[in-house]
């Protein structure tokens, strides 16, 4: 990625917040803009070169950031839990609210692409869902959309990793205050009254192009994530990637790259820009 974080003050909770963003190809002023939505560890480092390519390829400035708790972005205040419903809360105030402050216009946000990672794509099925004209559509990958047992046993086992290995240490490399990032994640994940979270039947009001993408492999969930969207979403792509597990733009750059740029090129110019 090639410009310098930049930082965003915004005044939409409990107390301000400083998130940090950085663009990608930000001298293609005229082209829309495809916006990174980060996993639960992650944040702008971690996504590391994956958004730089998908830009070029699809000839698209790029917009990532960490969300707060995250990266360089204001930490969790110590002993502060995250509610069951904080996804909702980044989706629907969090993320609209660093639209507000960059200047994105509402002729921006039509035009704008998102891609979800895991939580993040969590966080882009939310978007879509309660912005629908917002936006000019989405591919997530990984998505969560209701919490399987599997994934409260991995996300067990991370929490052993971290406290035992040198998990911490290792993305204490990407985040001012790795605490924050990882027990908030965490913390809310394994919380009991988090268990039931499931927010497949909202995504009905979703109306502009969707590609989801799931590996075969995927150490936290099955494919029932992606399937029961298709439930709501008829309109939904779906593309399993075999040889693949929970961070497909890793594992599989090149088949997840080459499924959203025959996404992005379909929908480009098509009339669901003016839906």
């Amino acid at each position: 990625m090639n410009d310098h974080v930049q930082f965003a003050e915004l005044n939409c909770g409990a107390y301000p917040l400083s998130i940090g963003y950085q663009w990608i190809n930000g001298d293609r002023s005229d082209a829309p803009v495809v916006l990174f939505l980060h996993e639960g560890l992650g944040s702008i480092a971690l996504w590391k070169d994956w958004p730089q390519s998908l830009c070029d390829r699809l000839g698209c400035r790029g917009l990532v950031y960490s969300r707060p708790g995250y990266g360089r972005s204001t930490p969790r205040p110590a002993g502060e839990k995250w509610p069951v419903d904080f996804l909702h809360l980044q989706a629907q105030v969090v993320l609209p609210a660093l639209l507000d402050a960059i200047g994105f216009d509402d002729a921006e946000r039509r035009r704008m692409w998102i891609v979800g990672h895991s939580d993040g794509g969590s966080i882009a099925l939310l978007y879509a869902s309660a912005f629908p004209d917002a936006l000019a559509g989405a591919a997530v990958l990984a998505p969560h959309t209701f919490v399987e047992a599997m994934t409260v046993d991995a996300i067990s086992q991370t929490k052993v990793a971290y406290e035992s290995t040198d998990l911490r240490a290792r993305l204490a490399r990407y985040h001012d205050d790795v605490d924050s990032a990882f027990y908030g994640w965490n913390d809310v994940w394994l919380d009991p009254a988090f268990r039931h979270w499931d927010i497949a039947a909202e995504l009905a009001s979703i109306r502009r192009p969707l590609l989801a993408i799931q590996g075969h492999d995927d150490e936290y969930s099955t494919m029932e994530q992606i399937d029961r969207i298709k439930a709501h979403v008829p309109h939904i792509q779906l593309a399993k990637l075999p040889d693949c597990g929970h961070s497909p733009h890793r594992d599989a750059a090149s088949a997840v790259n080459d499924a959203i740029a025959d996404f992005f090129n379909a929908h480009q110019a098509s009339n669901w820009l003016q839906r």
